[in-house]
């Protein structure tokens, strides 16, 4: 009797294959503050001094005398600096030739570079603005009874996160005139909240009777919620992986200006060099060239990103350390 080898020749199947990517929308850095294009890498902006347009110096005038007066002051010594990010693939001539439908070398490799760049991108705004020490205001989450600025969310029985962001945002707003607009959320923060009772409670009589986005901004009076949904590997390449959410169980409550303008408040700014040669909109460019010192059709694929993140308004954040228990 023949055997199975003799029956059947395994091969790759063309029409599946298996790859871990990323969601593009799980990512915040490029959705949570406003990106200005520069045509240089480096420059100044001005910033007006909150102070001297809230004080209130408008006197009676009586009749022949001259009206009160008075000045503002600017702040001109804020920079940007836009500084390139790079990461590259190699595709040989060998793997072109040796590739297996639904292999595409080339694509495949414009999407791995691409991908390492937009995680390297998360990981930059994390550590730019998803932290404490970094905004006007700080609250951290701890246990009932202890001596955190708010409970846990994850403790149904005692926490109260509406009445937490409704007096944060208050705070915030008593500080800036601007009321915050934007909630952004590592996704154990927010799953913590779509299974809180209070949001339960609230939502039990809607059509769907489910917690999403858009009624957490309801309720927290903001116009957007963003949920951070990406991960990365800790460990090097041959350890098992360790895979963690970037941005962790932390929270940021801000006002975030919809585009940049002059003359207008936000809480950060994405520098773009756009000027830099083929660069897109956001400052992101990707370039092949030959590698013929690694061989015959050896091609160099390789992604760049140029910019600065950069924090312009400290008192319009409230960033909320552990806003769940657990790491």
């Amino acid at each position: 009797m023949p055997n199975r080898s003799d029956m059947h020749i395994d091969k790759a199947l063309t029409n599946i294959s298996v790859k871990y990517m990323q969601d593009p929308a799980g990512f915040v850095a490029g959705q949570a503050f406003p990106m200005v294009p520069v045509k240089k890498q480096s420059d100044r902006y001005f910033v007006y001094l909150r102070e001297d347009w809230f004080r209130d110096e408008a006197k009676e005038r009586a009749p022949g005398t001259e009206s009160a007066g008075g000045d503002y002051d600017i702040d001109n010594s804020p920079t940007y600096f836009c500084r390139k990010y790079a990461f590259h693939k190699d595709v040989t001539e060998e793997d072109r030739a040796n590739a297996d439908d639904p292999l595409m070398p080339d694509e495949d490799a414009v999407q791995f570079v691409t991908d390492k760049l937009l995680l390297n991108k998360e990981n930059k705004w994390a550590n730019t603005f998803f932290k404490a020490g970094v905004w006007a205001f700080d609250k951290t989450g701890g246990a009932h009874g202890g001596t955190g600025d708010f409970i846990y969310w994850d403790d149904y029985a005692n926490s109260t996160p509406i009445e937490d962001m409704t007096a944060y945002a208050t705070e915030q707003s008593e500080v800036t005139g601007k009321r915050p607009n934007t909630l952004i959320m590592g996704r154990k923060a927010y799953d913590a909240l779509k299974n809180h009772p209070d949001f339960l409670d609230r939502v039990k009589y809607t059509q769907k009777g489910v917690v999403t986005t858009d009624l957490i901004a309801q309720m927290f009076d903001v116009e957007r919620v963003l949920v951070a949904n990406a991960i990365q590997n800790k460990n090097a390449k041959g350890q098992s992986a360790d895979m963690k959410f970037i941005l962790g169980n932390h929270v940021l409550l801000c006002y975030t200006a919809p585009t940049p303008a002059i003359k207008l408040a936000t809480a950060g700014y994405t520098f773009v060099w756009s000027g830099l040669m083929g660069a897109n909109a956001m400052g992101g460019r990707i370039n092949r060239f030959t590698m013929p010192q690694l061989g015959i059709g050896t091609e160099r694929i390789e992604c760049e990103l140029a910019y600065d993140m950069k924090v312009v308004a400290a008192d319009m954040g409230t960033f909320l350390s552990n806003a769940v228990s657990g790491s």
